[in-house]
């Protein structure tokens, strides 16, 4: 059965699934939650049975809309609960006052800054756990997904890849300022299509442009309006981990 995951605002869980707050106290002794004072507000996720001899492979996930970087606690068990650490930046715009709840602002100084957030998000996971510095993967939904594909755009040396679910393909603020670096990174896009938001001729206009930009691109269609699922993240997990230890995966 396909579980819709993250559903529009202004609840990101169904009420049949266990809520936000609910979930890290069932998991707290596997999965928990490290902050620091002084740094930006974030979400750390460790793996199930974390071995600080293993280099693990680090899933930068940058929140969807009317969300926050809790968002991380439902996404990472879902997409592999032991194969990955986990960390996610708050978004650059408040979108309601009275609830923390935040998205991605496409302005020059918001990209600059959400860039910033990123990278100080992959130092923090780096100084808490034991990370593959080749395999640092930037990831997320909607708007911020979008921003993940900017992201790994502007900064291609810093990532093995770059997923977007059910987010364009960011155009304007110089998005392709460094397309002969950037060309190298795989991208990965996973879209719903649905008339008004993002339809079928604006996946394929995408498609087409990142194509005529000679980059990689692994396109993954889903049926019409559905949110982010299960099956989305399970198909994120089997590409990253191509990418990432292709002798893991079974074909």
């Amino acid at each position: 059965m396909i579980r819709t995951l993250l559903p529009p605002q202004p609840s990101l869980l169904p009420a049949t699934h266990t809520s936000f707050t609910a979930w890290p106290k069932k998991r707290k002794r596997s999965t928990p939650l490290r902050r620091r004072a002084t740094s930006i507000p974030h979400c750390l996720y460790a793996p199930i049975n974390y071995e600080a001899g293993y280099a693990y492979p680090l899933i930068v996930w940058l929140h969807g809309p009317n969300s926050s970087e809790g968002e991380l606690r439902q996404v990472m068990p879902l997409l592999n609960s032991r194969n990955y650490v986990g960390v996610s930046p708050r978004g650059t715009l408040r979108t309601c006052k009275e609830e923390r709840r935040f998205g991605w602002e496409q302005s020059a100084s918001a990209i600059a800054e959400s860039c910033h957030r990123t990278r100080q998000c992959i130092e923090i996971a780096q100084n808490q756990f034991n990370v593959h510095d080749n395999r640092i993967f930037v990831a997320g939904y909607g708007v911020g997904g979008s921003m993940a594909l900017r992201v790994g755009l502007e900064h291609p040396e810093l990532f093995a890849g770059a997923i977007s679910l059910g987010g364009r393909v960011p155009r304007g603020g110089h998005a392709f300022r460094r397309l002969n670096a950037a060309r190298s990174l795989p991208l990965m896009m996973s879209v719903s299509p649905k008339e008004g938001e993002f339809t079928r001729e604006q996946v394929m206009d995408d498609l087409r442009l990142l194509h005529s930009g000679g980059f990689s691109v692994s396109l993954n269609l889903y049926p019409d309006g559905d949110s982010l699922t299960d099956v989305m993240l399970a198909d994120v997990n089997n590409w990253v981990m191509g990418l990432a230890c292709p002798s893991t995966v079974v074909a």
